[in-house]
């Protein structure tokens, strides 16, 4: 790309710093950052109006205009170009069996995920668009998940159906300028990171080593082959409805909740009082203009560090752990890998080895209403560099999805985590008032407690129909 077309450079937020240097450190694994989406599209597809819609939201954003450099430099940047085309790969398959289109479909989904991104080219975008039927397609989005947040798929594919809907009418739609990445970058660099380091080293004080897990069942595994899987699960309306209104009744948010589960489940795996995991944060700050609407990888991963006190009663317990949610959420903008200097866990270590992410914004019920096109989102796949990833997905059916490296654990012990969740919610709802040490996780996972998880589960990324 010739330097004319060079609208701007910037450093990279501390997310993005991270998935830069393992995708540089180790290259064959840079495809596990790839964020995949594959939806249904039923109905009758103006395909030009759609590809002049992808097109004009690349237009508006420029971190989807962006590529990365790191050679030679002493901080790796990110450089914006002033136009991209948008290319829309597509596939007519009308004349094929239904089976066919099925299996062929998968197939492409898993060589696309191996195929993974360049970071120095200028688009780090796939749009794929199969044509099934007159009144029926499958599209197919992948991006490198280096300049996107979860947020930020749900404001592209929002913009992309308003788009489409006015193209196709005839018309023009304006929307209100939108904030650049870079703007994000400035605020950045304006924080005191001094004060964050004292918050930081206060909290994780006594902090020696990582909340390890590994599946004792499985030490065959460890020889096979760095591969990543999932499963994904349901509780169903009435066990989802039920947790709602205890989380409101108590004061708490559903994901203050969760995560309190995570911790209890990991103190119960590990025998450890105090444990660690990592937890997501929006990153999106009340004090930067447009931040709301902004598109790239604005998300962090900071450390929780809790502990367990078998004495002490649970409502009070998730209260304080709100609490420290709500107090860690001022310095959300610090870098990992600064926290992790200036705690006493060695450099060699990661900080948590499970991440815990309440993802609100890519699942069917948060997709746009696209007039005449029925939208359905049967495969979302992604992936970080922890061995545990737990995936919340807040919805009137709280989906939980893990994804795992399957060479750490093996398909049963990850049933068996999503089986101890369910119970230990179960138990929760219907006994707020006890304390941590009588919530008898494993007393009722023995007894024939009845399940009411719903099995809609994708292994290795199969769809799920």
């Amino acid at each position: 790309m010739e330097n004319e077309n060079i609208q701007d450079i910037y450093e990279l937020s501390p997310l993005q710093e991270g998935i830069l240097f393992h995708c540089t450190y180790a290259p064959e694994l840079s495809s596990l950052y790839l964020i995949q989406m594959a939806l249904s599209l039923r109905g009758k597809l103006n395909v030009h109006a759609f590809h002049r819609a992808w097109q004009e939201v690349v237009n508006r954003h420029t971190s989807l205009r962006t590529s990365f450099y790191w050679e030679d430099i002493e901080k790796p940047v990110q450089i914006v170009y002033k136009q991209v085309t948008v290319p829309l790969k597509q596939h007519d398959w009308r004349g094929r069996e239904p089976v066919e289109k099925r299996k062929r479909l998968e197939a492409f989904l898993e060589e696309d995920r191996k195929q993974g991104f360049d970071l120095s080219q200028d688009f780090l975008i796939r749009l794929n668009l199969f044509h099934f039927s007159e009144s029926y397609y499958e599209f197919v989005f992948s991006a490198h998940f280096i300049i996107a947040d979860g947020w930020s798929l749900a404001l592209i594919f929002q913009e992309v159906g308003q788009l489409y809907q006015a193209f196709c009418q005839g018309r023009d739609i304006s929307f209100a300028a939108s904030s650049s990445f870079g703007d994000y970058i400035a605020w950045l660099q304006k924080q005191d990171l001094s004060k964050a380091e004292v918050f930081w080293r206060q909290k994780l004080k006594g902090l020696k080593s990582t909340t390890s897990l590994t599946n004792l069942y499985a030490d065959n595994l460890s020889s096979q082959k760095e591969t990543v899987a999932h499963q994904l699960t349901y509780l169903s309306k009435d066990s989802t409805a039920r947790l709602q209104v205890f989380a409101r009744r108590h004061k708490l948010t559903l994901f203050t909740l969760l995560q309190g589960v995570w911790a209890l489940l990991l103190s119960d795996y590990t025998d450890e009082q105090k444990v660690v995991y990592g937890c997501t944060v929006a990153g999106r700050p009340v004090d930067l203009k447009g931040a709301d609407s902004m598109i790239g990888m604005l998300i962090n991963s900071l450390p929780v560090w809790v502990e367990i006190d078998q004495e002490q009663y649970l409502l009070p317990w998730l209260k304080q752990l709100q609490e420290q949610l709500v107090e860690m959420r001022q310095y959300e903008y610090s870098p990992l890998v600064k926290i992790q200097g200036w705690s006493e866990v060695p450099r060699d270590r990661s900080l948590f080895e499970s991440l815990v992410v309440f993802e609100k914004v890519t699942n069917n019920e948060s997709l746009p209403e696209w007039e005449d096109i029925e939208l359905e989102l049967h495969s979302n796949f992604y992936w970080t560099n922890y061995p545990l990833n737990i995936v919340f997905y807040p919805s009137s059916k709280l989906g939980i999805e893990i994804a795992y490296y399957s060479h750490r654990f093996d398909k049963e012990t990850i049933i068996g985590i999503l089986e101890h969740l369910e119970v230990l919610l179960q138990n929760i709802v219907a006994n707020p008032e006890v304390r941590l040490k009588d919530l008898s996780l494993f007393n009722a996972i023995h007894s024939n407690i009845s399940s009411d998880l719903e099995k809609e589960v994708c292994f290795d990324f199969s769809l799920c129909n």
